[in-house]
Formats: structure tokens, C-alpha cells, sequence
């Protein structure tokens, strides 16, 4: 929920700038950005069953593997998601979108290019905890991410006017801080030490495999995600763009 209400702080200091910022904002957001964040949380998905089988067989270990395998196959697929969001904007006309629109909403894009690379290590992260009933650690660090957020893109916004641009830079830093918190819980933690028990060559391994459980799980919940993603782009091909846009933003 509280992810949720991250992007949507961000569309509301778009939404300060003007009119078509708001609905670049949420072209950006929900037509550009949800594609990526559909994807990686289906494929991070497989850690969630992998760790579960591993954590009660007591296999404790592989849990920091999968995690790690899991990490290393999301990022693989960041590098041509962070060419499509390069290339947005001509994407985006193709797909029929107002040529203004499009433009802001790609220079939006740019600035969530490393927001893809925090997913791929975002959700690993939050599967491998998830399996070992750890939850309350990661609702804390996400809440006081969020509270850093707005403190960010507010400076990012109003005090610096780096515009578009810089919200989306700003929403991308503090999904990094996201993953920083959790990874170091992860390796301070007593309550993690005997699952994570460091960086290891054996992440490498077995990764065809691992693809194909992670395009698995990823066309079962990816499907879930993207259909709000069609909306969005229909939405941008109406007559008046900018108040479909807008509206479903306020939606």
C-alpha cells in the first residue's frame, strides 16, 4: 500500500508543475513504469516458493543463494527495460500518444531508469524475507522511506526546480534506500544469519533454469499488473489527452 502511495506523492508534485507534468507523470508512471514492476515482481515471485521449500526442508542456506540467483537474473533483465524506457518517447508515439505528452512523459522515464535495477534487487530481497515470516522490518524501513520521499521530492520539486526530471530521480533514489535498508537488516540481523551467509559464485549457477520458473510466476502476476497499463495508454489516445490522463491520475 504504502508503494502505492509513493508513486502517488510523485504524480502529486508533478501535478504542482502543471497540467500536462500531471499526465506525463502518470503516463510515465503507470503506462512506462508499471511494465517494468509487473515483470520483475512475477519473476521475483519464484524466489518466494523456492525459499519456502528451502527454509523447511532447513535447507538454510539456500535461501541466500536463490536470492542472489534471483538478484542476478532481474538485473540481466533491467538492461533491456532501461533501453525501452531510453527510447520511450518514440514508443510512446507509435502507441498513438499526444507528441507533448509523450515527450514529458519520456523525459519522466530517463529518471526511472534506476529505479528498474532497485526492483531487481527489491523484490528477491522482499520474497527472502517474506519466507522466513520476517515482515515488520521491511514495513518500517518502506515507512520511513516514504517519509524520506516526500522530504525529497519536495526539495527535488519546489527548493532545486528540477522538474519532472528530478521527482522521477528523486522516487528512483528512494527505492535504492528501500533496498539499502533491507539488505543491511538482511546482513546485521541475527535472525538472518544463518540463511544469508554472504556473496557466493553458486548464484551463477542453474540460471537457465531459474529463468524458466521466473517467466513462470512472471506471467501469472504480470498479467495482474498490466492491464491497468492498457487503460493508461487508451487513455492517451482519447481527444483531450490531458484530462483522461489527469482524471485517471485523480482515480
Amino acid at each position: 500500500m504504502l508503494i502505492i502511495v509513493m508513486s502517488s506523492a510523485t504524480q502529486i508534485f508533478c501535478g504542482q508543475l502543471g497540467n500536462v507534468q500531471l499526465a506525463a507523470a502518470s503516463l510515465g508512471n503507470n503506462g512506462i513504469q508499471v511494465f517494468a514492476y509487473g515483470l520483475m515482481l512475477g519473476m521475483g515471485s519464484a524466489v518466494e516458493t523456492l525459499c519456502g521449500q528451502a527454509y523447511g526442508a532447513e535447507k538454510y542456506e539456500m535461501l541466500g543463494v536463490y536470492l542472489q540467483r534471483s538478484t542476478v537474473l532481474l538485473m540481466a533483465t533491467g538492461v533491456p527495460l532501461a533501453a525501452m524506457y531510453a527510447f520511450s518517447e518514440p514508443i510512446l508515439l507509435l502507441l498513438g500518444q499526444s507528441p507533448e505528452i509523450a515527450g514529458a512523459a519520456a523525459e519522466f522515464a530517463y529518471g526511472l531508469i534506476p529505479q528498474i535495477f532497485a526492483y531487481a534487487a527489491n523484490f528477491p530481497i522482499q520474497k527472502f524475507l517474506q519466507a522466513q515470516s520476517i515482515v515488520a522490518p521491511s514495513a518500517y524501513i518502506l515507512t520511513a522511506s516514504m517519509a524520506l520521499h516526500v522530504a525529497m521530492s519536495w526539495v527535488a520539486v519546489y527548493r532545486l526546480g528540477l522538474g519532472l526530471l528530478g521527482a522521477s530521480l528523486t522516487l528512483s533514489l528512494t527505492w535504492w534506500v528501500l533496498v539499502a535498508g533491507q539488505f543491511a537488516y538482511i546482513v546485521l540481523s541475527p535472525r538472518c544469519r544463518e540463511t544469508w551467509t554472504g556473496f557466493t559464485w553458486a548464484a551463477f549457477a542453474d540460471l537457465a533454469g531459474f529463468a524458466k520458473l521466473s517467466a513462470a510466476s512472471a506471467v501469472m502476476l504480470a498479467l495482474e499488473v498490466w492491464y491497468f497499463q492498457v487503460l493508461i495508454l487508451l487513455a492517451g489516445m482519447l481527444p483531450d489527452p490531458q484530462i483522461a490522463l489527469d482524471s485517471l491520475t485523480v482515480w
